[in-house]
C-alpha cells in the first residue's frame, strides 16, 4: 500500500552554531528520533548545492549518460556496485555510474577521462568534486550528531576517519505510461549513510514503514533538499537503535529521472563492531563484528541472494 498523505520528517539544517549550542541539541534529537523511527528524513540545507551547480551537474550527468555504452562499461570495479550498472531484472529502468573515493581530485579527473578520452571534461571534474565535497558535510554533521546523541562521545574521530565516499550517479528512463512502473527494486543500502539528491523534477523515491506496511513517497519539498537515509552497516554499528528502511523507485511519464548520491563507505579492512556501551540485558548483541566488503561479497552467494536478511544470516549474534 502507498500512502501519499505520509510525508518524511523535515529537518533545517542551516545555522547549527558550535557542537553544544541549542539550536544543535535541538537539531540532534529530531536527527535521532527521524532515524529512529523512519531511518531517513529529508534535510534543507540552503545553498549547500548553489543553483547554478546544481543545474551544471545535471547537464553534466545527462552528457555522461548520452555517451556510448563501450565508454560508460569502462567505469568497473572489482568492488560491487561501485562501477557501471545496466538495466536488468533488478532495475529495470535504471542505470547507475560510480566514482569510488569522491573526494579526490585525482580519482575524479580519471573518471573524466576515462568518459571523455580526448579532452576530459574539466567543468564536470570540478563540479563533482565541489558536489561531493558539499554532500560529505552533510554527511559528517549527521554522522556526528548520532554518535553524540548516542553518548559515544569518545568514538567520533575514529567513526568520522573510518570512512571513504561513493558517488553513484542515476537516470531512470522514462516508462512512457501514466501507471506507476517499478525502477528500482525494494532494497536497503548496506553502507553507513546515503544521502540522495534528485536533479529534476522526476519524483520516484518510496521509503516502506518500519511496520512494512506503508510506501511513503519521499518527494523533494524542493529540488534544494536532499534525502538522508541510515544503510545497514550503521544500523548494525548502533546495535538496531537505527532503522534502515526498503526503499524503491517507481516512476511514471515520458520525462526521464536523475539523482546523485553519496555514500559514505567503510575503507578497506574497516571492521564493523558495536561499541561495548550499546550491549546491555534490554539490547543484547544483534550482529558480532563484520569486515564490511566480505559482507557485500557474501551478497552474491547463493545464500546471500537467498536470505530475507542477508547482515543476520551472515554475522547474527
Amino acid at each position: 500500500m502507498s500512502c501519499a498523505s505520509m510525508k518524511l520528517p523535515l529537518i533545517d539544517l542551516n545555522n547549527l552554531g558550535e557542537n553544544d549550542s541549542p539550536r544543535w541539541e535541538s537539531t540532534k534529537i529530531q536527527i535521532r528520533e527521524a532515524l529512529q523511527e523512519y531511518g531517513c528524513f529529508e534535510a534543507t540545507f540552503n545553498n549547500i548545492i548553489p543553483f547554478e551547480l546544481r543545474k551544471s551537474v545535471g547537464d553534466g550527468i545527462r552528457q555522461l549518460f548520452d555517451l556510448p555504452l563501450a565508454i560508460k562499461l569502462l567505469n568497473n570495479s572489482h568492488k560491487p556496485l561501485h562501477g557501471y550498472i545496466g538495466q536488468n531484472n533488478f532495475s529495470p529502468l535504471m542505470e547507475s555510474m560510480g566514482i569510488d573515493g569522491a573526494l579526490s581530485s585525482h580519482v575524479v579527473d580519471t573518471f573524466a577521462n576515462l568518459m571523455w578520452p580526448d579532452q576530459g571534461n574539466p567543468t564536470f571534474s570540478k563540479d563533482i568534486q565541489l558536489y561531493c565535497e558539499k554532500l560529505s558535510e552533510l554527511d559528517k554533521i549527521v554522522r556526528r550528531m548520532v554518535v553524540e546523541s548516542l553518548g559515544l562521545e569518545k568514538y567520533i574521530d575514529e567513526h568520522l576517519n573510518s570512512m571513504n565516499y561513493l558517488c553513484r550517479f542515476q537516470k531512470y528512463e522514462a516508462p512512457r505510461t501514466p501507471h506507476s512502473t517499478l525502477g528500482f527494486f525494494p532494497h536497503a543500502d548496506k553502507n553507513i549513510i546515503s544521502i540522495l539528491h534528485q536533479l529534476n523534477h522526476v519524483n520516484g523515491l518510496q521509503i516502506l514503514t518500519k511496520d512494512g506496511k506503508t510506501w511513503i513517497p519521499a518527494d523533494p519539498t524542493s529540488l534544494d533538499s536532499i534525502v538522508v537515509m541510515v544503510a545497514t552497516s550503521f544500523h548494525a554499528w548502533t546495535n538496531g537503535r537505527l532503522h534502515a528502511p526498503i526503499h524503491r523507485v517507481v516512476v511514471s511519464g515520458d520525462e526521464a529521472r536523475y539523482t546523485i548520491g553519496l555514500f559514505s563507505v567503510p575503507k578497506e579492512g574497516c571492521v564493523i563492531k558495536t561499541p561495548e556501551e550499546l550491549v546491555n540485558k534490554d539490547h543484547p548483541l544483534l550482529y558480532k563484528p563484520f569486515d564490511y566488503y566480505k559482507f557485500i561479497d557474501f551478497i552474491y552467494t547463493d545464500a546471500g541472494r537467498s536470505s530475507p536478511d542477508p547482515l543476520k544470516e551472515y554475522c547474527g549474534a
